[in-house]
């Protein structure tokens, strides 16, 4: 049996637990969510100090997150061979990987995902594939994504980031104990009812949750990935071969830390910069309070008690014109403090590439100049943008490979192109629609080339008049060709459009009359 004893995975979560706390990850994720949020003053006991937030670690963030997530991601599939049925699985795939992406609400998770990983320094996408999702046809289930907080994953090896070369991966989850014994109850292991709440205090819950730890752990045998669920005593589903090649989530670390799989955040260095900047404001705001509204210091054998409601007479004992009382000051703010505010905020913005004028903080005066600055400060980001393409080329395999494991026969969508490159597989249904036995897949996973990068409307822009150009200078001369590469969108009904230019194209063809044979050399 592969299984393992869920006190045997509950020693090895221990030790990934010990290993982040030895690198103060917890810690880290807690004080940079808190600066993140705007609760600076967290833990400080200053009763009579105000507490004032310039905040510049939100803006700075998100700026950066704007930027990755700004334009829509495109993934291409290409086969690294020409052969036509891995082409056709090339196009097959392309069409269904999109479905699931957007199906399963990634495109919308990347904004998440890049704020977690500026934050707190990595983040993490999970995929499943669901068998109770409805698909409108006899094979049921679809492919799930969820993000996973950087704390709650990890890695047999801490000291290398390559996820597919882990020797075993542990999840952790946080679910109610009714729902863990449920799931425990229906997969028919032994002790479900003993399954009883526990505390995380690296969790950041608040009060008594009911909650228990439910640790998902992965490993690799024989080539494929085993996967297992318990809680420190009981097993909640019991070991099973999933049949995939490739753990099923994706990793991006914000910067990458020699020998370390958690990468380091934004805000993480600049966090001393942050409080620096608003003790000062909150003292400078103290001392203006106190010369605003300055102390009343007066002649107590003259005045038996002072009051300083607004109009109010006050019996004095004596001459009232003799000076009974006189505010007492403190020393003026000196100008420096806000200078050195303000140089420490612009700094710290500009150490973190988010000058006022990437922000767009600037009168415009000169537009290219500011341009210029803009996307000079974007530059930098150009790494980050490299590793979240990478990012998502790693999940879009890991779809493939569920897709390949779990899918089944499914009837999709196709056009006449991609069902003629199909046809020698033995497929013989009418156009547009056709069964497809995604165990077929096999190894295609590894023979294609998969490129995600920005699919802006510029580009798409760009893509289409170049088109326009070559077919007016009659390079490309065939309208079908013309059609089939421009956007589909760009075009409504574009493939009945093809299909009648092609009827029009073979009725032609027809109706030309047959020229008898020429003798060679006449």
């Amino acid at each position: 049996m592969n299984g393992k004893q869920p006190s045997e995975v509950w020693s090895e979560y221990q030790s990934g637990v010990d290993y982040n706390t030895s690198i103060d990850l917890y810690e880290t994720v807690k004080v940079n969510e808190n600066m993140y949020l705007g609760k600076q003053w967290e833990g400080v006991n200053a009763p009579d100090l105000p507490k004032p937030v310039l905040n510049i670690m939100k803006p700075t963030v998100a700026y950066k997150t704007a930027m990755i997530v700004s334009d829509d991601v495109a993934v291409s599939f290409t086969a690294h061979n020409s052969a036509p049925y891995t082409d056709a699985m090339a196009k097959l795939l392309s069409k269904q990987v999109e479905r699931v992406i957007e199906q399963s609400k990634v495109k919308t998770m990347h904004r998440d995902l890049i704020r977690n990983s500026a934050v707190d320094g990595d983040c993490c996408v999970y995929l499943w594939f669901d068998p109770d999702v409805e698909t409108g046809q006899d094979a049921k289930g679809d492919i799930k994504a969820e993000i996973i907080e950087n704390i709650n994953v990890l890695f047999g090896n801490p000291y290398i980031t390559d996820v597919q070369r882990q020797p075993h991966i542990i999840i952790a989850q946080r679910r109610t104990v009714q729902e863990a014994k449920k799931e425990a109850k229906d997969n028919g292991t032994e002790g479900w009812d003993t399954i009883t709440p526990d505390e995380d205090t690296n969790q950041m819950e608040r009060g008594d949750s009911k909650l228990c730890t439910v640790l998902v752990k992965l490993w690799k045998e024989n080539g494929t990935v085993w996967a297992q669920k318990s809680t420190e005593k009981v097993i909640v589903q019991e070991a099973k071969d999933t049949g995939y090649k490739l753990y099923p989530l994706a990793w991006m670390p914000w910067e990458k830390v020699k020998s370390c799989y958690h990468g380091q955040a934004v805000i993480t260095g600049l966090v001393p910069n942050q409080i620096s900047i608003n003790r000062l404001f909150a003292m400078t705001i103290r001392s203006v309070e106190l010369n605003a509204f300055p102390k009343i210091v007066y002649d107590s054998t003259r005045i038996a008690k002072w009051t300083n409601k607004v109009g109010e007479a006050i019996g004095v004992n004596g001459m009232v014109n003799d000076a009974i009382a006189q505010p007492l000051r403190g020393g003026d703010v000196s100008a420096q403090v806000m200078q050195i505010i303000d140089s420490t905020i612009s700094m710290t913005k500009d150490l973190m590439g988010a000058s006022d004028a990437a922000l767009g903080n600037v009168k415009p005066d000169n537009t290219s100049a500011i341009i210029a600055v803009q996307q000079a400060a974007a530059v930098p980001l150009e790494l980050q943008k490299r590793a979240f393409y990478q990012f998502v080329e790693d999940y879009v395999r890991v779809m493939i490979e569920i897709m390949s494991v779990d899918y089944g026969i499914r009837v999709v969508n196709v056009d006449e192109e991609l069902m003629q490159s199909l046809a020698p597989a033995g497929y013989g249904m009418p156009i547009m629609t056709m069964p497809v036995d995604f165990s077929q897949l096999g190894d295609v996973n590894y023979e294609l080339n998969i490129d995600a990068g920005a699919s802006t409307f510029w580009s798409e822009l760009t893509q289409v008049q170049t088109l326009d150009a070559l077919y007016s200078k009659q390079i490309i001369t065939d309208a079908v060709s013309y059609l089939e590469a421009i956007p589909d969108h760009y075009i409504k009904n574009k493939n009945k459009l093809i299909e009648q230019i092609k009827t029009q194209q073979a009725a032609q063809m027809a109706a030309q009359p047959m020229l008898p044979n020429t003798p060679q050399g006449v």
